[in-house]
């Protein structure tokens, strides 16, 4: 399920509760809860695998509201969502409140990632990224060279990790491999990140054999080393032990961020999600120039429709 279709539906619902005819009065109880449940996997289209859980009711600031907290639940997955219920168990509503203060889109940990571009500049591109991606894939044909040169020196662009492993069973890998490479080498990093954008079939191999495409990976991280002249012997030894811990904790943090799909960028905190034409990726970058008090450099990009 698309948390993006999801949290529409969220706010859908709040949007649309006071405009409903109001449901007979419910007892309290398994009774009410089964209506609850029943309403929110209808409203919200949660798949038959996943598990509902109703909360215990407590205080809320909205008077003749209580609160709750509905538990969405896959496997190890969970996902809770806070609901709001009249005291007369009559009316079901959802509020989102936003603290802007402390929005994380604002505070992505950058500290030590390969950087690309101005490293003074006052726009900056978080993108995080599966590298076994084709929508990855396309939208690093976008930022580089297009997007980068167009720019000329107002943006810098920083990769994060969010290897979709279920889906692509060697993007952990890759991964591990690029930031072995980063540990010595900025321009290492950034050569084996091109390579495998462009060459996926190249790691896939024809027979996808999984192990193969450990062996390529490793193989392709050696060959951007070289010219870099970096220590083999420290890469070697880092790519043997394929420490996962810093990519699962970059991964965690796009789940923090609501992340549920590659590519996912941030543009000065603006979140782009998926694989966008030219145009539109401009649109966002010049808005935060913009902001910064810069005037954006003339757009040279040919419109492509509407989109979706």
């Amino acid at each position: 399920m698309s948390r993006v279709h999801f949290i529409v539906g969220l706010l859908f619902l709040a949007m649309t509760a006071g405009c409903k005819a109001q449901p007979a009065p419910q007892p309290p109880g398994s009774t009410l809860n089964r209506h609850i449940e029943v309403m929110v996997r209808a409203q919200f289209n949660v798949p038959q695998n996943y598990e509902v859980e109703i909360g215990p009711r407590r205080a809320s600031t909205f008077p003749g509201y209580e609160a709750f907290t509905v538990t969405l639940s896959h496997g190890e997955r969970k996902v809770p969502v806070d609901f709001l219920i009249s005291t007369d168990n009559k009316t079901l509503a959802r509020l989102d409140t936003f603290d802007l203060n402390n929005d994380p889109a604002f505070h992505i940990g950058i500290a030590g990632r390969p950087m690309r571009g101005n490293a003074q500049a006052k726009v900056t591109i978080i993108n995080f990224d599966d590298f076994a991606c084709p929508y990855c894939a396309r939208m690093h044909s976008e930022l580089f060279p297009a997007t980068i040169d167009h720019y000329k020196g107002l943006i810098q662009v920083i990769y994060k990790d969010n290897p979709l492993t279920e889906l692509h069973p060697w993007a952990m890998h890759a991964a591990v491999n690029a930031n072995c490479l980063a540990a010595q080498s900025n321009d290492a990093y950034w050569s084996y990140v091109d390579y495998i954008h462009t060459h996926g079939q190249e790691v896939n191999g024809e027979d996808r054999n999984l192990a193969k495409s450990f062996d390529a990976l490793n193989r392709i991280a050696r060959q951007q080393a070289a010219p870099a002249k970096l220590n083999m012997q420290k890469l070697d030894s880092c790519l043997a032990a394929q420490d996962e811990s810093a990519v699962k904790a970059s991964a965690a943090e796009a789940q923090a961020l609501h992340i549920d799909g590659a590519p996912a960028l941030f543009i000065n905190g603006e979140k782009i999600s998926g694989a966008l034409p030219e145009e539109y990726l401009w649109k966002s970058i010049d808005r935060a120039l913009r902001d910064a008090g810069i005037t954006p450099p003339p757009s040279t990009a040919v419109p492509t429709g509407s989109g979706d």
